[in-house]
């Protein structure tokens, strides 16, 4: 198991049981230094039990980026209730470590396979990662962005693309 994804379910395994944050390791290995956006999702069975994440970093490395959004994946996430203690030995991990956004000219330079997607309209702002079963066009990938920002099929909007680094 990736050190990220053992660090997003020991988060998680912890702050359920404990109510408290995990600490961020010391010493922080060199590859959770950096700053970066991160998402982590968590599956049982095979369904989306829960996915947080950042766009961009908010915390000042890799590894607390990680912690916290793994902690909000199982307890803040509004479409499903908080993780209960006997549900952990069910739950899947992965962490999506985001490369930094870049804006496109042309809808000609996505792909739902390579690239996550941004849209926003305003203060309305989707996000959507790359490479998601059932996400297999363009189209889809910008129809299911605009409905999780609330921006209407027509409204005018700035895409942006990134890449990121999936970790299972």
């Amino acid at each position: 198991m990736h050190p990220l994804v053992e660090l997003a379910k020991a988060s998680v395994e912890h702050f359920v049981r404990t109510k408290i944050m995990l600490p961020s390791p010391d010493p922080l290995p060199a590859e959770m230094a950096r700053r970066a956006g991160v998402f982590v999702c968590l599956k049982m069975h095979g369904q989306l039990r829960g996915c947080i994440g950042t766009f961009s970093p908010c915390a000042e490395n890799v590894a607390l980026e990680t912690i916290r959004n793994a902690v909000s994946a199982a307890t803040r996430d509004p479409r499903f209730p908080s993780l209960a203690e006997d549900e952990l030995d069910d739950i899947e991990y992965s962490v999506d470590v985001l490369s930094p956004p870049e804006k496109i000219r042309s809808t000609a330079e996505l792909n739902p396979r390579e690239f996550g997607v941004i849209v926003s309209s305003g203060h309305k702002r989707g996000l959507l990662l790359p490479d998601l079963d059932g996400v297999d066009s363009v189209e889809e990938q910008l129809r299911i962005t605009r409905m999780k920002a609330g921006i209407f099929p027509d409204e005018p909007v700035e895409i942006s693309r990134f890449r990121v680094e999936r970790y299972r």
